[in-house]
């Protein structure tokens, strides 16, 4: 038996495809307006991350992440690090 209509499936898929690799294109050159530089303590070790963001509060927020990511493992020490006041933060508007 013959499909009726074989390119209908690549159509659906292209459908598809198109707009999401044409936000991930876009999405990868939206410019970052700060950049966050931010020093944490835990358990003794300590690790400074500078990062881009969009806004002061995404690029703290994404400081801290990325520091605890360094200096904790599992999920519990991972939150608990991440509610840890910073040694130091500091934020600059790029541009």
């Amino acid at each position: 038996m013959k499909r009726k209509h074989p390119w209908r499936n690549t159509i659906v898929t292209l459908g598809f495809l198109v707009p999401v690799f044409a936000y991930v294109i876009y999405s990868s050159f939206q410019v970052s307006d700060f950049e966050c530089t931010v020093c944490m303590d835990f358990e003794g070790r300590s690790v400074c991350r500078t990062v881009t963001g969009k806004t002061e509060v995404e690029g703290l927020r994404t400081a801290i992440d990325n520091a605890c990511a360094h200096l904790s493992s599992g999920v519990t020490d991972t939150l608990r690090c991440q509610r840890t006041t910073p040694r130091s933060a500091t934020c600059r508007p790029l541009g």
